[in-house]
């Protein structure tokens, strides 16, 4: 399992599992394969508002 990411503005988790289809990260996509010009699909927030999530 893949370490997943938390938003810090919204609380929006970012799952490597499921990526972000609709904005073009496909699922299996690791945080550090996401593109630096992602924003966060719920507030669109930048990937520097996230921190890794605790399990």
């Amino acid at each position: 399992m893949m370490q997943k990411w938390a938003c810090t503005a919204c609380d929006y988790v970012y799952d490597p599992d499921l990526g972000d289809p609709d904005e073009g990260v496909e699922p299996g996509t690791p945080w550090g394969e996401v593109p630096e010009t992602w924003e966060c699909p719920e507030c669109g927030m930048g990937k520097d508002a996230f921190e890794p999530l605790e399990e």
